[in-house]
């Protein structure tokens, strides 16, 4: 079969397409991908996969959605795919149009979060989800990588076959290592006795960035901050930099702040502590990744994060956008290594269970009929 695996920006077909990109093409079909260009498409085009660029816009710009839909729509009459599989809110209402219109068999979509269930304006939500509703009637097969959004997607009549697939990671890459730790910690300072609280995002506020640097000040003096991610040329929102600034003049060396990483596998490794306090998710790859490492997670009580972690026994869940619960989160992991230590080889024993890439992908490839 030829298949397209379409998403909005280089980012997402990075992190989230690549492997189920690999997983079509080693059950022997052809699979092409398609985004808005970007640096990081370098790494599946040196993979030897085709990717068609497509001006996606991550916006609700009349002009430029309408731009992006005429290129799907050339793009799939040209093509003459078997299969559409569509991802994110945007691009995959028009990937899913497009196909439809241009004719394409099979249509698919895996949901990473419905719009309507983050905070905003009631306007915005009640259009998204009459949006998702619109889309899920030309959905063949409709996925979603939360149990939570599976069953609104039924609840809501978006698609009565819903079905949740998780997200996943490999265990052979995310893992526990010595070597990796002692290295990077020398690498960037941090003292044995340090705690190590590691968050991997993009630099927005809803990944409760603001919320963590207030809370590093009411954490122990041991306790370090990593900081790994950028933001995207695509996101918006407020500028975090003056936050990120005055913490940094607040905490001294006790933040760090390291970047895009290619590298995020021993950056986990050399850490103590994960932490994500956002205020909405999908099921985030990096919960997984971290606690496939043995780390202990802190995250919010938000759908998601909810399904990773069990409270008391793999992590702490603390409430979204209150940095108070999240301090004392924090401090008390910090206080007390033997806790990380348990809940951090819990966190792994339940991730490699649940969360084992090679299991999610073979699911969706066989959900979608590979």
């Amino acid at each position: 079969m030829k298949i397209c695996e379409i998403t909005n920006v280089d980012f997402s077909l990075r992190h989230f397409l690549l492997p189920v990109m690999r997983g079509a093409r080693d059950r022997g079909h052809e699979v092409v991908g398609v985004c808005a260009e970007g640096p990081l498409l370098e790494i599946p085009r040196a993979e030897g996969f085709r990717i068609e660029p497509v001006p996606m816009a991550r916006s609700l710009n009349p002009v430029a959605q309408a731009r992006a839909f005429r290129a799907l729509y050339d793009l799939f009459r040209r093509e003459r795919f078997d299969l559409v599989h569509a991802h994110m809110p945007i691009s995959g209402l028009l990937a899913r149009l497009a196909a439809r219109a241009a004719g394409v068999p099979r249509i698919a979509y895996t949901c990473h979060g419905f719009l309507f269930n983050q905070p905003g304006p009631w306007w915005r939500r009640q259009l998204s989800l009459r949006m998702e509703q619109v889309a899920g009637r030309v959905t063949d097969v409709f996925l979603t990588v939360s149990a939570e959004e599976a069953a609104d997607a039924r609840r809501l009549g978006i698609h009565r076959d819903a079905t949740a697939v998780l997200n996943g990671r490999d265990p052979a890459l995310f893992h526990p290592d010595a070597a990796a730790r002692t290295t990077l910690r020398a690498e960037l300072g941090a003292r044995a006795e340090d705690c190590v609280v590691v968050v991997v995002s993009r630099l927005v506020r809803h990944k409760g960035h603001p919320e963590l640097l207030r809370a590093m000040a009411a954490t122990p003096a041991n306790t370090v901050l990593w900081v790994v991610g950028e933001r995207l040329a695509s996101d918006h929102g407020e500028d975090l930099e003056p936050l990120f600034a005055q913490a940094e003049a607040a905490l001294g060396g006790r933040i760090r702040r390291l970047g895009y990483r290619h590298d995020v596998a021993r950056v986990l490794a050399a850490a103590d502590v994960f932490c994500l306090p956002s205020h909405f998710e999908g099921l985030p790859m990096s919960v997984i990744e971290a606690m496939m490492t043995g780390l202990p997670v802190v995250a919010t009580d938000i759908r998601g994060p909810r399904e990773q972690v069990v409270d008391g026994e793999t992590g702490l869940i603390v409430p979204p956008m209150q940095d108070g619960p999240l301090a004392a989160a924090l401090s008390r992991l910090a206080a007390d290594p033997a806790l990380r230590a348990r809940m951090g080889e819990a966190g792994r024993a339940l991730a490699l269970e649940r969360f084992d890439e090679a299991k999610i992908i073979g699911r969706t490839l066989d959900l979608l009929g590979l």
